[in-house]
This record gives C-alpha cells, structure tokens and sequence, in this order.
C-alpha cells in the first residue's frame, strides 16, 4: 500500500535564551507541527453514501467492470465513469466513503476499504448504491511514526493540521543542538487496505484492476494483503463475505495479482508465488528474491513483469523494469532488465508491454523477445504522469496525477488517445 509523507520542518529558529548550569542548557524554537483531526468510528461507519458526481482531484487505484470505470479518490471515496463509449466517457455518480484506497467487484458488489473496515456494496443501481455489509475491523490500523502520534480512542485520522508551536526544548551546551524528542519526518503509513464484495450465491465474473491493486477476486475468494499478511474471503455469497484465514507472508508487501491459477504478491524484497487452484487455500510455491524496490507485477505466459523505483519508502531501490522467466514457478529466473526513470504500474496484453513511468510518462514496448525487449519500444507518450493502467480489448486505460486516459491500441504501430478526463486542481 502507499505511504503518504508529511514533512515536519524547523520553520526558524529563535535563540530567547542560552543557559548553562553544567552541562543543562534550553533553547526556544518556533516550528510547524501537525495534529491529527478526527472522525469518531460512528461517523466514519454511517458515512457511505452515493452523491453527485464529483471532479477528480487526486485518483488512485483504478478498476473496470463491464462498462463501468471505478475510480478511487484517495481517502474519500469512488468515482463512477460510465465508459460505454470510451472516446466519450461520462463520469456519473461518485461513492463517499472515507478512508478509501482499493476497489474491487464481482456481480453487482463492489468491495471498498474505509480505514480498517471492509464494505461490500451493492452497484446494481451505479447512481444509488447500498451497503450490504460492513465487516468492522477487518483490516489492521494505519500506523503513523516519525513522532505523529494519534489516539485510536477517538476514531480515525482524517488529516493532520499544522500548527505553529513555540516551546524551551534541550540543548547540547556546546553546539547548541536541539533536541526534539520529535521525528522531524512524518512518514503516515498505511498498514492494511480492504475490499468488497457483491450479492449473489453463485461464483460470477469479477472485474480487472491495475497492477498496484492491494486486493483482488478469483474464482469464490476475495484476496486482500496488507503490509505482511493475505487475507482470504468466501464469496460463494457475494454481499455477506465470510473470513476464511490469514496467512502471514513477509513484510512489506505491497500488490498482488491474479493469473491463471496462481497469485503473484509484490513486496519491496521479491515476488512471492501461490498456487490458488483451490481458491479459499492458497498454498506457497516459492519466491523470486530482489533489492529492495516497490515492485508492481503482472504477468503473462512464462513471463513475469515488474517495475523496481525507489520512490517512497523505497529510497534504496533503482528504477527498472525486470522480466523473469517462471517457466518453472518453484526456480523464478531473471531473464534481463531495462532502465526506467521512476516505473510505477504497467500491463501487458498480447506480448504488448505498457509500463508507466511516471513524469516520464507512458512506455510502450513489443515483448516477443523478451531478451532484447530494451531495443523493442514501440511508443513514448511523455509529458504526462502516470501511475497504472489496464489494458482491456484494445483500450488501455491510464491513471495519472494529470487525469484519467484511454488509448487505442489495437493497432500498436499507431496508438492513439481517445479520451480524457482531467484531474481538477
């Protein structure tokens, strides 16, 4: 899951007084702080509703679904597009549901996480959705360090506050060096995500989503990680979801997808491979080691794909895209690897390779010879950020900070946009 990072800086620094007595000495400084603001349980658990729609302003995951596009606004909730017609995209209805950050759907459900509770939604009406069930609890607390403290008595962050504070704070005699006792750093961290499901008591087809999703569906099960464990969920019966097990993987864990019969879970140290052939048990295969790296996957063939950045909080990772032959899933092995600037998501369709770069934009390439793939870029759409795609019946869809995209690529040779729908500022 995605960290967010708030930075607590010294303003400036005001010497009111310098004492010393031995070795004692204080110092008093003004500089910003931030509190964390509110929302008590109750409000945050009968918040789920359906509104107007709503301009993007800063999307996240993304998630098709017959001929609708979900898209999530961080921490506030879901946009509904209506894609019928993808060169004309309607954005209709939007979903508040706070605390928001992955999205999945099977029938008529979707499945959305709200800070630690998981809600199954029923879509069949995208302009009025209802809540079907709610699982409180179901995902672990998001974690804050770096000196943000919250108290979970009083319901969940919305955000934090700056502040400006004055205060004597103590001081090494000699240098003057103050000290805190305070992470000069926020770094808010996300330690679980959630998902949803919908009503049937028959397995249907869910939907597809990117290669940075934290939860997916196959088969009868719901599958969620969170920042060390796969949670598994039946839904034999869509709108009531039961917890099957939790299976602790490692540490870090960051995306997970699904193909064929097996799970593909990304972390900042490797690639962990399970086997789903029973989906409400899935059992480990092996795991493909590498520097440390936020690493979304996909895969197909023989072929697994995934981007290393070291974008936070992975500062010690590169940035490329690495390509492993899982011909034998129990001896991953890496078969080459192309330099990238800052690779976010990517998909692949028909050996036809979309990575996003982010600031450098969207790259295309022909993977037939995955060996010399560095030498097969077929496209470079720059001067746009990007972060995920879905490529789908020759219509790539594309988040960014600048929006929402979708090209045609049904001819690779001449891939060309189709629409827009731009993120307000």
């Amino acid at each position: 899951m995605k960290s967010k990072f708030l930075f607590l800086l010294p303003v400036f620094f005001v010497l009111v007084m310098s004492s010393c007595k031995k070795d004692k000495c204080e110092q008093t400084i003004t500089y910003k702080k931030y509190e964390p603001v509110y929302m008590s349980f109750e409000e945050l658990r009968a918040s789920v509703k359906s509104e107007p729609a709503q301009a993007l302003k800063k999307p996240g995951k993304i998630y098709i679904k017959g001929n609708y596009i979900f898209v999530n606004e961080i921490d506030k909730g879901i946009h509904i597009i209506d894609n019928t017609n993808p060169s004309s995209p309607q954005n209709i209805a939007f979903i508040n549901i706070p605390g928001n950050m992955d999205i999945a759907a099977t029938g008529n459900t979707l499945y959305a996480d709200s800070y630690m509770d998981l809600v199954a939604l029923d879509i069949s009406n995208p302009l009025s959705v209802t809540v079907q069930k709610r699982i409180q609890d179901a995902l672990p607390q998001r974690v804050y360090t770096y000196g943000y403290t919250a108290d979970a008595t009083k319901g969940v962050v919305l955000e934090w506050a700056e502040k400006m504070v004055t205060e004597k704070l103590s001081a090494d005699c000699n240098t003057g060096q103050v000290y805190y006792n305070r992470g000069m750093e926020g770094d808010v961290m996300f330690a679980g995500t959630a998902g949803t499901v919908s009503p049937t008591t028959s397995v249907q087809t869910p939907g597809i989503g990117g290669s940075t999703a934290r939860f997916t569906i196959a088969s009868n099960a719901l599958y969620i990680v969170d920042n060390s464990n796969l949670h598994v969920y039946d839904i034999s019966n869509s709108s009531d979801p039961q917890k099957v097990s939790d299976k602790n993987i490692g540490w870090s864990i960051e995306t997970i997808f699904p193909y064929q019969n097996h799970l593909f879970i990304g972390s900042s140290s490797g690639v962990y491979i399970y086997d789903n052939s029973n989906p409400l048990s899935p059992n480990y295969i092996s795991v493909y080691n590498h520097i440390t790296a936020c690493d979304p996957v996909t895969v197909e063939g023989n072929y697994m794909y995934f981007t290393l950045s070291n974008d936070a909080p992975c500062h010690m990772g590169v940035n490329q895209l690495e390509v492993v032959d899982i011909t034998d899933l129990a001896n991953p092995t890496m078969k080459t690897t192309v330099p990238m600037t800052n690779p976010k998501g990517l998909g692949i369709d028909n050996k036809t390779l979309f990575i996003c770069d982010s600031n450098d934009g969207l790259k295309v390439y022909d993977a037939t010879d995955v060996l010399d793939i560095a030498n097969h870029q077929i496209a470079h759409f720059s001067n746009i950020n990007s972060h995920d795609v879905i490529p789908f019946n020759n219509i790539l869809l594309m988040i960014g900070n600048d929006g929402l995209y979708q090209y045609d690529y049904s001819n690779v040779q001449n891939i060309s946009l189709l629409s827009r729908i731009p993120v307000e500022n």
